[in-house]
């Protein structure tokens, strides 16, 4: 079950429904609900700017794009994604984005527990020292177009406030770099410490209507 529909059923049946929560983002970025409503819209705004610039030819490959990126959010159970997708004069145009889930426990793994083994076996340590976040690090070697690179995952994970640590808010940033980039260069490093402040922000709100 998504976190979307977790909470529509909670509502349904009476219980508390989880706040919202908010970050701080570069220029040009903004939350957008993973959801088809925002598929479409984002496809229709995509070919008015194929139009504009007079590219129909470069509309189907950027369409099917796009839908790849959806059908990756749908099977990570996302709910919300970030992206540089409000064009402006200071805009902070990235090639990355941060993805927002809901993780529960499942089955008999309590959340403590996955947070553990991420500690044993990614290294998961505090988000710069903020015992309310846990952050790790993944990065595999993936294809696209023929085009080899190195792909990174930056986890951070926060548990909800009121669920008794038994639902926490999963926020995944994602960037890449070529295969013959080592991992600590000056752009990946920006990267990292760029997700880092922004996650570092992370604050709850009363839930949107």
């Amino acid at each position: 079950m998504s976190g979307v529909a977790a909470q529509g059923l909670r509502d349904e049946l009476g219980g508390r429904p989880d706040p919202d929560f908010v970050i701080d983002l570069p220029p040009g970025w903004a939350r957008r609900d993973a959801d088809a409503a925002t598929r479409a819209a984002m496809e229709a705004d995509l070919a008015a700017r194929m139009l504009q610039l007079q590219r129909p030819d470069l509309l189907a490959q950027s369409r099917l794009l796009l839908r790849d990126a959806f059908a990756t959010l749908e099977q990570n159970r996302a709910i919300a994604f970030y992206a540089p997708i409000e064009p402006r004069d200071d805009m902070l145009l990235l090639p990355g984005s941060i993805i927002a889930s809901i993780r529960s426990g499942e089955g008999e793994i309590t959340l403590d527990a996955m947070v553990q083994h991420a500690i044993r076996s990614y290294g998961a340590q505090p988000l710069l020292g903020d015992p309310r976040i846990v952050r790790f690090e993944r990065e595999r070697v993936e294809a696209l177009q023929g085009e080899r690179f190195v792909s990174t995952a930056i986890v951070y994970v926060s548990p909800i406030p009121g669920t008794r640590r038994r639902r926490a808010l999963q926020l995944t940033a994602s960037f890449a770099r070529p295969v013959d980039v080592p991992a600590d260069d000056v752009g990946a490093r920006r990267m990292r410490a760029l997700f880092d402040a922004c996650v570092s922000t992370l604050r709850w709100v009363p839930p949107h209507a």
